[in-house]
């Protein structure tokens, strides 16, 4: 009897063994989604994503979870966790005793494991079948699961509440900090809710009252009222929305936004906007970046991302839009590279058609002649838009595909329009070619995340190029003040820009270790005529400024050129531009690059001879008067003319004694220069002898008049400032212009 006994022992064990041995492995936590949680440079929470089902979930591994709210999870659900199988036998039987006196499974039996089992299997635990499912499961996790791993498991879904599930994302959503930094008390109050989630999740800006009296009924010492803090508003929620669509989703993603920076540009642009909403400024957008490290600091996509009425949602700082002028310095830099300029070449503000298209400027008026460092300071658009029609290779259009900006359009369709804004650009593109010029003329794409690697860099610009723009865009003083009063201030190098039909309004500065974009308009197109770049968009550009430096002050430091930079300061002739001749009395000291500006002789100051008597000029000391030598102005008749459109006087020689035959033809200076017609010129002939052809030459100071002729045919004469009508037979034509001084210059025309 003992023997069979014995034999029956055995065998039960052995089965149990086999049993034991055999049970399958379940799914611990594969195929559990979970959220992922966005961050700042600093660690602030962003986001915490949903996940498929709709939960905050967020995964937090057991070594990352504060051993407090371990130890409270475990003494509150399951004090003898470490010593059970998966079961615990002694409350089970109690469980059992009680179903078979009332029919019905009562709580108070079940481990954490098979808390586990049920949260992970969706089990139905009211019914008989469905705890017998999930006592087999909590005995299937314990036979392949250490105590460690299941734990951690159960404190990633536990229930918190809401669509809340696990320690880590409790511990953000509720108290805005990772499961390891929880304190006791606030460990305490999590441990409490999974056993009643509903009735006792955290709310916000209140005490709960039943959570706080479950911590009475188990504690004797020190009660925590515990409170979930105040639900805030999405954080950078276009920044975290560009970053999440472009990015595997994972536990974490740590990004280069600067929380503290994102909430000083997203509170002025919101002033902003309540003090100047009677002027219909409804919404904005704002994107800052170190051009050092090229990370996005701060991402402000609208004014109000939850503003249906100005469509809050739409991200201005990749939306294409019409940039205005904001583009004209890059029109600068590669006239600098391709050596057509330098600071102080004098270029021509007036009427000027290129072909059809007749800019003008803003305030439609011409200055005349203008120094190219002032024309792009105060962004005149005539001079831009010819130094533009003389690029090549790159001219804009070629450099601004170089740089991956994207223009769907083929060059033709936007002609000599693109520095005046005839394309539409984003504020990422801006951002990203100020940066070029901060950084030598290196090109480089912005950075999101962290950890990121800097991509590769590319030369758009030459270093001297760069520089060169920069420090003529730094000549610009702050709205509402003298550039006496802008530079006892840290200098910023700056520009707006205005689109055509007053769409939107630009402000881009590069300063201290950042580039700021601003953008003020609305996402449908509405016109205001508020929007203007330099006083809509630039008062918040420097209002953003002047927070930034409060907030993190840095030293001002001159602008320099790289090292090893081919820049040369030199002095230059004040009025010409050139480099100062003998005659020249007024100078100034700029930069040119040696070997690529271009630089001559001043020849515009010229010592005469003038006859004491009668102030008037001659050509010789004959010995028969008393001279005397005095410096003048020689400009070209065009400039001449531009000078007088402006009402600007010049020092202009007197004219010459009255003179006669070889007296007159040996007078020096410079013969006209033949510009209208261009050199070889193919004519329609019916445009030549219906209209006409105009001709036109530059003459040096005091030419009265222009004799034309073509071969040796007399056409006609007229003012040297005038232009002359020609309508000529078709054929090939040498054209000549004379002055009343003799000297003659000379172009061919071909006429088909």
């Amino acid at each position: 009897m003992r023997g069979r006994w014995l034999r029956r022992i055995v065998f039960a064990g052995l089965a149990l063994a086999a049993f034991w041995l055999l049970l399958p492995k379940p799914p611990l936590l594969d195929q559990v989604d979970f959220s992922t949680r966005v961050r700042d440079r600093n660690g602030n929470v962003l986001r915490v994503t949903l996940t498929r089902d709709q939960k905050y979930r967020i995964w937090a591994p057991l070594h990352e979870i504060s051993p407090s709210l371990i130890d409270e999870t475990v003494r509150f659900e399951d004090k003898y966790f470490a010593q059970h199988p998966g079961v615990n036998p002694v409350p089970l039987l109690r469980a059992t005793w009680n179903f078979a006196r009332s029919g019905t499974p009562r709580a108070g039996a079940s481990t954490i494991t098979m808390q586990l089992a049920r949260l992970r299997f969706h089990l139905r635990t009211r019914t008989l079948s469905g705890k017998l499912r999930q006592i087999l499961y909590a005995i299937e996790l314990e036979r392949h699961y250490s105590k460690k791993e299941i734990l951690e498991a159960y404190l990633n879904l536990a229930p918190y509440g809401r669509n809340i599930e696990g320690a880590g994302a409790a511990s953000e959503i509720y108290f805005g900090k990772t499961p390891a930094r929880l304190s006791g008390p606030e460990a305490v109050a999590l441990s409490l809710i999974p056993q009643s989630p509903t009735r006792r999740a955290l709310i916000a800006g209140r005490e709960n009252e039943l959570l706080t009296a479950a911590q009475q009924r188990r504690s004797t010492g020190e009660i925590f009222r515990p409170e979930s803090r105040a639900k805030t508003e999405l954080a950078a929620p276009h920044f975290v929305q560009g970053v999440l669509a472009n990015q595997t989703k994972g536990a974490e993603i740590a990004t280069t936004l600067d929380l503290s920076l994102q909430q000083i540009l997203e509170r002025r642009v919101a002033d902003y906007v309540v003090q100047n909403r009677q002027r219909g400024i409804e919404n904005a957008a704002a994107l800052l970046i170190d051009f050092q490290s090229m990370e996005v600091l701060a991402d402000v996509g609208s004014a109000d991302f939850s503003n249906k009425e100005i469509q809050g949602q739409v991200d201005g700082t990749r939306r294409p839009r019409s940039p205005g002028s904001t583009l004209k310095p890059f029109v600068y830099a590669l006239a600098l590279d391709q050596g057509r300029i330098h600071p102080l070449t004098l270029l021509k503000d007036a009427p000027h058609a290129f072909g059809d298209y007749n800019p003008e400027n803003f305030d439609r008026e011409f200055l005349g002649p203008i120094r190219a460092a002032d024309a792009l300071a105060r962004s005149r658009n005539v001079p831009a838009v010819t130094l533009a029609s003389e690029l090549a290779h790159p001219n804009l259009y070629e450099f601004l595909r170089a740089a991956d900006v994207r223009l769907p359009q083929a060059e033709s369709h936007y002609g000599l329009s693109l520095p005046l804004g005839g394309a539409e650009v984003t504020m990422e593109d801006l951002v990203r070619l100020y940066a070029t010029l901060a950084n030598g003329g290196n090109l480089q794409p912005l950075r999101r995340l962290l950890h990121e690697p800097p991509a590769t860099k590319q030369r758009v610009l030459s270093p001297e190029a760069a520089f060169l723009t920069l420090e003529m865009l730094g000549q610009i003083p702050r709205p509402g003040m003298t550039t006496t009063d802008s530079t006892s201030r840290a200098q910023v190098f700056w520009k707006t820009g205005t689109s055509h039909g007053f769409r939107d309004a630009w402000s881009v500065a590069v300063f201290d270790h950042y580039v700021l974009a601003v953008w003020i308009g609305n996402f449908d197109g509405r016109r205001n005529p508020a929007f203007i770049g330099r006083t809509a968009a630039a008062p918040l550009l420097f209002q953003m400024i002047d927070g930034l430096r409060a907030h993190q002050p840095s030293r001002s430091e001159p602008h320099l050129p790289p090292a090893g930079a081919n820049l040369k300061r030199v002095e230059f002739c004040s009025v010409s531009g050139q480099l100062p001749g003998p005659n020249c009395s007024h100078r100034t000291e700029s930069w040119f690059i040696p070997g690529v500006s271009p630089i001559a002789v001043c020849d515009v100051h010229r010592e005469v001879l003038v006859d004491a008597a009668t102030g008037l000029r001659v050509d010789h000391d004959d010995g028969t008067r008393e001279l005397k030598r005095e410096t003048y102005e020689f400009w070209s008749s065009d400039l001449l003319a531009l000078f007088e459109r402006a009402g600007v006087p010049r020092k202009l020689p007197p004219p010459f004694l009255p003179a006669i035959g070889s007296d007159l033809l040996s007078r020096g200076g410079h013969p006209p220069k033949i510009t209208l017609p261009a050199n070889e010129m193919t004519l329609t002939q019916t445009s030549a002898t219906t209209a006409g052809i105009p001709l036109r030459a530059e003459t040096e100071s005091g030419v009265r008049k222009l004799y034309w002729f073509a071969d040796k045919t007399f056409i006609g004469a007229c003012d040297a400032h005038t232009v002359l009508c020609w309508k000529p037979a078709p054929g090939v034509y040498q054209l000549t212009a004379l002055d009343d001084h003799g000297r003659s210059g000379s172009r061919s025309v071909t006429l088909r």
